[in-house]
């Protein structure tokens, strides 16, 4: 049983730390996007039924399907 938290896990306001991902070929595409491990996280915002979603990272706000969030590992910080 996985119980790493993601990046889906995030609730509005949440910050963490990425810590890895768990899709290889779309880790790719993460990365040159920002999302880069050691970088803080905040979830920003949810559409009506949680997808897609906007966080910031790297000084930009990201938006992404649920299912591409849950495939960044993070270290939840204490907000």
């Amino acid at each position: 049983m996985n119980t790493r938290k993601t990046v889906a896990d995030l609730k509005i306001g949440e910050r963490a730390e990425i810590i890895g991902f768990t899709d290889a070929l779309l880790s790719l595409k993460l990365l040159e996007m920002g999302c880069l491990p050691g970088s803080e996280v905040e979830m920003t915002h949810l559409a009506p039924f949680g997808d897609p979603m906007a966080i910031k990272v790297s000084g930009y706000t990201l938006t992404m399907r649920k299912e591409e969030a849950a495939t960044i590992q993070i270290l939840p910080k204490n907000n």
